[in-house]
């Protein structure tokens, strides 16, 4: 293997760990000065990037929207806008929607062609449409409380909401008037009488994570009194505290909402048993259909193929381990029937896409360090790669390809495209961070060595800017947590390995036995 000297100091590293007593005997390490050269890349560059991602292709495949958030430093603070990109003219240059001046998020076209978004410029988090990129906004729902995910139903119809309600408040607008309550009360104390008291970085507010249905009038507005379809569901939808759309969907006639949750009751901290459940109507008569009742662990992201025949989801096998691999599964929708599918593929699948013809699914996955989109053949199982190195964030389908975000060590996320499994290498779209250009990385490799039992451990190692063969160099080495992660092929805004090689030094990252994507 090449760059035999670092990679010699990168086993070293590991060796240092199991050898902790005779660390006192190694003489010190040299000290890497502040910046390993004048244009080396820096923490201060790292968070004042650019943060590109969420494309969204429409339906006919010329445009493509997505979210570009830049950050003041010295205001520390960020704003997030979005950007419009004509697919069929190759050197067009992306353009800024007028509609992100007074803040605009999730954009999300409807297959009647219009280009939904969430603002908040009339107070509340809503959903807002506008008929062409150059039209006139117009305001969809005008709900008492923020949108946090929505969807659009098939048929452009009506529109599904998550608002975060009281879930023993008789109506929505009970609910608000307990949140006006709690709010104006003097004291600060809160009875907690289960788990969760806390999600990530928020405090239990004693709210959940609720869908209300809205039908869209011709003019484009939700009209009548919003239908609370989850009404009597102990649980969240989506999840907190990182759940999206993906959790919901509705039929494909658009008469009820499949959802992914978890019961809460007295077990909710350590269980993973989400099911789909599937509404009875849109009345929120409190009533559902457990689709998955059969497995006692992990089902996700459940998506109805064109036809809307099969309903494909991700579902975990081993109850209580939040990390296990998702298997790819295909529900009968019309006898419950349900088989999987590649599942001799020792990967775990990501949020999956139909193809249009309804025969591939595309998904993608952990696979040795980077994140592939891989297309999976729903007939017999056979799964392709169709991206390389790197990591895939997120993708969308063209009537020829795919635009995906992809991003590297080397690189935040940026735009591309690909032809539908072409050889080709893939066609850069955006520059999200031009500035970036005159900027020195680190070179990095990935190399492996024989693990424990034999088995073969894979890492990173990253030179320092600047690395003159023969010199030494001290070595950070960096320890991903979780463990269910990977330190992998990928951009990170929290733990980047570049800074530490733009400060002169030598990085090394193991991804160490029970890592993703092996």
């Amino acid at each position: 293997m090449r760059h035999r000297s670092l990679l010699s100091a990168a086993c070293a590293a590991v060796a240092l760990m199991a050898a902790a007593p005779a660390l006192a005997q190694v003489p010190p390490a040299p000290q890497p000065a502040a910046a390993a050269t004048s244009d080396a890349f820096t923490y201060q560059d790292m968070i004042s990037a650019n943060r590109l991602g969420d494309p969204q292709v429409s339906p006919d495949g010329r445009y493509v929207v997505y979210s570009v958030t830049t950050t003041d430093v010295e205001a520390n603070r960020r704003t997030g806008s979005l950007w419009m990109l004509d697919l069929n003219t190759p050197d067009a240059a992306p353009r800024r929607l007028a509609i992100s001046d007074q803040g605009a998020n999730t954009a999300r076209w409807g297959g009647d062609g219009n280009l939904y978004f969430l603002s908040g410029k009339s107070g509340t988090s809503q959903v807002w449409r506008v008929a062409s990129p150059t039209a006139a906004p117009v305001q969809v729902t005008n709900l008492p409380l923020d949108v946090n995910a929505y969807r659009i139903s098939p048929t452009g119809d009506k529109v599904a909401a998550s608002l975060a309600v009281y879930p023993n408040a008789a109506d929505l607008n009970a609910s608000v008037e307990m949140g006006k309550a709690a709010a104006d009360r003097k004291s600060t104390g809160q009875v907690y009488d289960r788990m969760f008291v806390r999600h990530w970085d928020a405090w239990n507010d004693h709210t959940q994570n609720h869908l209300f249905v809205q039908s869209i009038g011709r003019d484009g507005k939700a009209t009548g009194t919003p239908a609370w379809v989850t009404k009597g569901f102990d649980g969240d939808t989506p999840s907190k505290p990182f759940g999206d759309e993906s959790d919901f969907v509705f039929t494909p006639a658009g008469d009820a909402v499949v959802f992914s949750a978890r019961l809460a009751g007295q077990t909710e901290p350590w269980s993973t048993n989400f099911d789909l459940w599937k509404t009875n109507g849109l009345t929120g008569d409190g009533t559902f259909t457990n689709l998955t009742a059969d497995n006692k662990a992990w089902d996700a992201g459940p998506v109805f193929s064109p036809d809307g025949r099969t309903l494909a989801y991700r579902a975990m096998a081993r109850p209580g381990f939040e990390a296990d691999r998702y298997q790819i599964v295909l529900m009968d929708v019309q006898t419950g029937q349900k088989r999987e599918i590649a599942s001799n593929w020792d990967r775990s699948a990501d949020t999956l896409q139909w193809s249009r013809d309804g025969q591939t699914l595309y998904t993608t996955a952990g696979d040795v360090g980077s994140t592939k989109l891989f297309a999976v053949d729903t007939r017999n199982g056979v799964v392709t790669p169709i991206t390389g190195a790197g990591h895939v964030s997120a993708f969308q389908q063209t009537p020829s390809g795919f635009v995906f975000a992809q991003d590297s060590l080397r690189e935040p996320g940026d735009l591309y495209f690909k032809t539908l499994l072409g050889r080709e290498l893939p066609r850069r779209l955006t520059q999200s961070n031009p500035a970036f250009a005159a900027k020195a990385f680190g070179e990095y490799e990935q190399f492996s060595f024989a693990g424990w039992n034999n088995e073969t451990v894979h890492g990173y190692v990253i030179k320092p800017v600047g690395y003159v063969e023969g010199r030494k160099y001290p070595v950070a080495f960096l320890i991903h947590g979780g463990p269910q992660g990977s330190f992998g092929d990928g951009w990170s805004y929290r733990w980047n390995p570049e800074t530490y090689a733009g400060a002169g030094y030598a990085v090394v990252m193991i991804d160490f036995h029970g890592s993703t994507g092996y």
